[in-house]
């Protein structure tokens, strides 16, 4: 298999057809998405300037996922939050947390289901039991929350004054504002 430090190289040529370089097939992005879930490591390259275009090949395949079936997996309220970070001061810490996040929700699954098969042992029950809905649902919860704290610390006064404190500006005030600011003009004025 052709590798790339040590990982499978895909090539994607501008007929959008993406060719494994390792199995010297042409693949779909179906098939990348069942590598990923194999834990398969790749990286996609266009085929004619070189440049790692990976991220957004994975970003098209989780809008092909969530688009194919009618269970998403990413509700619209984390789509609108993660939207309003682009652009945002939070924009370079998101990533790392997501990542950091997404990691210890994989390592409670497996710890779920190392307990699931202490408890019932190797039985057809074992076997084909999913994961209760309430123990995913809490440990989303969990992170959540979280997350939530995490973004406090980076903007700790966004929701620092309650709705009933906060004031419309009287004519008298934004008068007084304007004469200041006439004043701090005046002055800049006479030193240059």
């Amino acid at each position: 298999m052709a590798k790339n430090d040590g990982q499978i190289v895909i090539k994607k040529y501008a007929n959008r057809r993406l060719y494994n370089t390792g199995t010297s097939t042409y693949v779909t992005l179906d098939d990348l998405a069942v590598m990923v879930k194999k834990g398969e490591d790749f990286t996609v390259q266009d085929a004619k300037s070189g440049d790692d275009i990976t991220h957004s090949v994975l970003t098209q395949i989780i809008f092909e996922q969530e688009s194919k079936t009618g269970n998403t997996l990413l509700p619209i309220s984390f789509l609108r939050q993660l939207i309003s970070y682009y652009g945002d001061q939070m924009q370079m810490v998101v990533p790392s947390y997501l990542e950091h996040s997404m990691q210890a929700f994989t390592e409670q699954h497996v710890q779920m289901r190392e307990q699931i098969n202490k408890a019932l042992g190797d039985t057809p029950l074992a076997k084909n039991l999913q994961v209760p809905m309430a123990l995913i649902e809490e440990t989303t919860r969990r992170n959540t929350e979280l997350f939530q704290q995490a973004m406090k610390m980076f903007v700790p006064f966004a929701n620092a004054a309650p709705a009933k404190e906060t004031r419309k500006a009287e004519p008298k005030d934004l008068d007084e504002l304007k004469e200041q600011l006439r004043a701090l003009q005046t002055k800049l004025d006479n030193l240059s």
